[in-house]
């Protein structure tokens, strides 16, 4: 029987660096798939539908809850976010490691469903710091933002449930911790 693949849950508040750190993270492990989510949100300029995300509709996805067709799924910050049941079952059953970038909510549906995933959660340095993100990148309406902060302190009051946290303070730093981390986990000292 074929050996199954690892799954890998990274999770962080809107603003931490995660999409960051997974970029530069991706390159060290050629057997590492990043795993596509869908969701209902706009586009962001220079994200690519089926590379960044399936963008759908919302009668679209929830026709998909109906059929129980997601693994995870959430309403976060007014739109959903989900990822394929089959698409991460067909991909663990062929030995292949697959990583989720995944929010707080969906990270706990993963850990409850017995796929025993391995689970990041990615810290600011401080919240002062995160709004300063957030406000920087020029992407989100002052709106957006207060609601991202505002689900940032539900989202990181549940940091104890990931096996591992780490402070994205120096993305050099960070960078190289979660490096650290897939190795171990992946056999690779």
């Amino acid at each position: 029987m074929a050996r199954k693949g690892r799954l890998f849950v990274i999770s962080a508040p809107s603003g931490a660096g995660k999409t960051t750190l997974i970029k530069q993270l991706l390159p060290q492990f050629s057997e590492v798939s990043y795993s596509v989510s869908h969701t209902t949100r706009p586009p962001r300029p220079g994200e690519v539908h089926g590379r960044d995300y399936f963008f759908i509709d919302e009668a679209g996805f929830e026709a998909m809850i109906e059929t129980a067709h997601w693994l995870e799924w959430a309403r976060v910050h007014g739109h959903y976010y989900g990822t394929s049941r089959t698409f991460v079952a067909n991909q663990l059953e062929k030995g292949n490691t697959l990583l989720l970038d995944i929010d707080v909510q969906g990270a706990a549906q993963i850990m409850a469903s017995g796929l025993d995933p391995v689970s990041v959660f990615i810290m600011p340095p401080s919240f002062e710091e995160l709004r300063r993100r957030l406000e920087n990148r020029g992407t989100d309406a002052a709106q957006t933002i207060a609601r991202r902060l505002k689900n940032a302190e539900q989202e990181i009051s549940q940091k104890h449930m990931f096996q591992y946290v780490l402070v994205n303070d120096d993305l050099e730093t960070a960078s190289a911790q979660l490096c650290r981390i897939f190795k171990k986990e992946m056999g690779r000292n």
